[in-house]
């Protein structure tokens, strides 16, 4: 069946819009991953669970050298000198995007760090698992709304070049930081597929028309029998969006 799904979808070339996850336990199944979905991605974000290996870094350079695209997701978090020094070795890689939560010292330190470099700082403004009970049982005032479109403005004034927020805000995002702001949403889920612990996913397809510069489909492509066939049918569905 799935080599019948992939036999009818069109060979189209991959959307760099789209960043495929690679939350797998170790290097060697990221590797084989990445084999299987070939020419059908080119951008991949690499997070906790790789860096924990010990291998994640060299699987980023490995993969910049082949021309891919990365997204490091280390969420950096902490006193400010140690963020500014992290960011600075981050930056060495050549990798694309890093994430850092969305508080100003910690933006501000991210900034600092990454210097002249091409590395983009994506500010992490409330986890796509989060509603407004859970921000309310962590002692916040605000919903998610509101606390999204705070830390949106301290981005900017950080001088961060985007940020992560699900697609819900995706258009608030856009407005506040305009048309060359990145705009990176997790929480993707095509109707085809699972939500899974995502509280606020909308499709591929929604999350671009409001505003969305990046997605992030993770599991409906890496959890699929045919990958490459998955992220094939999630480019299509992205390519109805320009």
């Amino acid at each position: 069946m799935a080599a019948a799904v992939h036999a009818r979808l069109p060979q189209a070339a991959s959307d760099p819009r789209l960043i495929v996850p690679l939350d797998l336990p170790t290097p060697g199944e990221a590797r084989a991953m990445v084999e299987a979905l070939g020419e059908a991605v080119s951008f991949y974000k690499i997070g906790l669970e790789l860096f924990a290996t010990g291998g994640g870094m060299d699987l980023a350079r490995a993969l910049k050298a082949e021309g891919k695209d990365v997204f490091l997701d280390w969420k950096l978090h902490d006193i400010p000198t140690t963020v500014q020094r992290a960011a600075q070795v981050l930056a060495e890689s050549g990798c694309d995007l890093l994430t850092v939560h969305g508080e100003p010292q910690v933006m501000d330190a991210a900034v600092r760090g990454r210097g002249r470099s091409g590395l983009k700082i994506l500010a992490v403004t409330v986890m796509t698992s989060l509603t407004d009970a859970d921000l309310a049982e962590m002692g916040y005032g605000a919903d998610v709304r509101a606390l999204v479109e705070r830390r949106i403005h301290q981005a900017l004034h950080a001088g961060c070049d985007g940020v992560i927020a699900s697609p819900h805000e995706a258009a608030l995002a856009r407005a506040i930081g305009g048309k060359d702001f990145l705009v990176v949403t997790p929480g993707v889920r095509p109707d085809w597929s699972a939500k899974n612990d995502q509280a606020r996913a909308t499709t591929p397809a929604e999350a671009l028309a409001a505003g969305a510069s990046h997605i992030v489909c993770g599991r409906p492509i890496t959890a699929a029998n045919d990958p490459r066939a998955a992220a094939q049918r999630v480019v299509l569905e992205m390519s109805a969006v320009q």
